[in-house]
């Protein structure tokens, strides 16, 4: 879990040694006179705990943790940040169920923890940029039989036992302007908290405040240890074995996959065009909804590997479906995505080849 900051203009980023973060740090280095970095380097992403190969020279990494008022202490003595860039939380839809306390700890303990350290030194940034997720969204909004609206809240343990994995007809794509958020996992309230604390504080600070609510990341850089990571680097590696991916449920779950260039181009966006006066949330995907079977098909062929096989498992909290539209976020920061999904799993398996050699 990293943060950035940046002065004068000098940055700060919270979790800023992670894979977003690693990916955003030429950026930063680049835009600002000093780039600072705190980070606890947790083994669960960094095994080695050594300094990220990805992270660009010119960021001052601090070791140190989010939940500790004496880091970020230690942090800000001489650092005056002008831009704050939070990255830092604990992901992990099933993982935040096992342990809440810990996601509860560092996604909302450590943005107040941040907050406080501001408050103690008498100081406000004039910009907080938070990655947010789509996981704030829940189950989102569906369409029933009758052609009824329904806003369903999480599927059960004995629904999801019972195979019965739709809410309704039809999902609509989530928007910031039109999905109600309500989260069905521990790890997505959190990160709901983290928008609803920044709020307040910018709020009451004048400081303008933008989030991005990102959908499925993934691409070059990604944790290949870390059981969390996600279910694109998951695949490929057991492709790359030659195995047959497991599909949870029926196969039909379906996703928004974004490269993380893309993340990268919309987080440069939001940094190089602030928000004047206020709040601004904007919803980072590619606007293409895909299967998670379609995802392991492509995965699969580009190895050879025996196709992709139904299992009828489910993960508790887990939603049904997730995308976004991105016209008003085009609108709002210039911004296009460019990677399609099959391109950039292509992008991925090459990496993860020169990787292990």
């Amino acid at each position: 879990m990293i943060p950035c900051l940046a002065d004068s203009a000098v940055s700060w980023s919270p979790g800023g040694a992670g894979f977003i973060g690693c990916a955003l740090s030429p950026v930063l280095a680049g835009q600002f006179d000093r780039y600072v970095v705190l980070d606890n380097l947790h083994p669960q992403v960094h095994p080695t705990s050594a300094r990220p190969d990805g992270l660009h020279p010119a960021a001052e990494l601090h070791v140190g943790d989010v939940t500790s008022p004496e880091d970020w202490d230690a942090v800000l003595g001489d650092l005056r940040p002008s831009t704050v860039v939070h990255l830092a939380a604990e992901t992990g839809t099933a993982q935040s169920l096992a342990e809440s306390s810990r996601h509860g700890r560092v996604n909302v303990v450590g943005t107040t923890e941040m907050l406080d350290a501001f408050t103690r030194i008498g100081h406000a940034p004039d910009h907080l940029l938070l990655t947010s997720s789509r996981a704030v969204y829940g189950e989102g909004t569906w369409v029933g039989a009758d052609g009824e609206v329904l806003r369903p809240s999480l599927r059960t343990h004995a629904q999801l036992e019972a195979g019965r994995w739709d809410h309704g007809v039809r999902h609509l794509p989530n928007t910031v302007a039109e999905t109600i958020p309500s989260p069905t996992s521990v790890y997505g309230a959190t990160k709901l908290a983290q928008e609803h604390l920044l709020a307040s504080w910018a709020g009451s600070h004048d400081v303008n405040l933008s989030i991005l609510r990102l959908q499925n990341v993934f691409g070059a850089g990604q944790s290949l240890t870390n059981p969390y990571t996600g279910i694109v680097s998951l695949f490929s590696q057991l492709a790359r074995e030659g195995k047959a991916i497991p599909l949870y449920e029926d196969g039909e779950i379906t996703r928004d996959f974004v490269y993380i260039t893309d993340v990268v181009s919309a987080l440069t966006a939001a940094l190089e065009k602030p928000p004047v006066g206020g709040v601004r949330r904007v919803d980072v995907g590619t606007g293409v909804r895909t299967t998670i079977r379609d995802l392991a098909t492509t995965v699969a062929e580009y190895h050879g590997a025996p196709a992709p096989v139904v299992t009828g498992q489910f993960r508790d909290g887990d939603v049904r479906h997730a995308s976004c539209l991105v016209d008003a976020t085009r609108e709002e920061l210039g911004w296009t995505p460019q990677v399609t999904m099959a391109e950039g799993v292509a992008l991925l398996q090459e990496w993860i080849a020169a990787q292990q050699g």
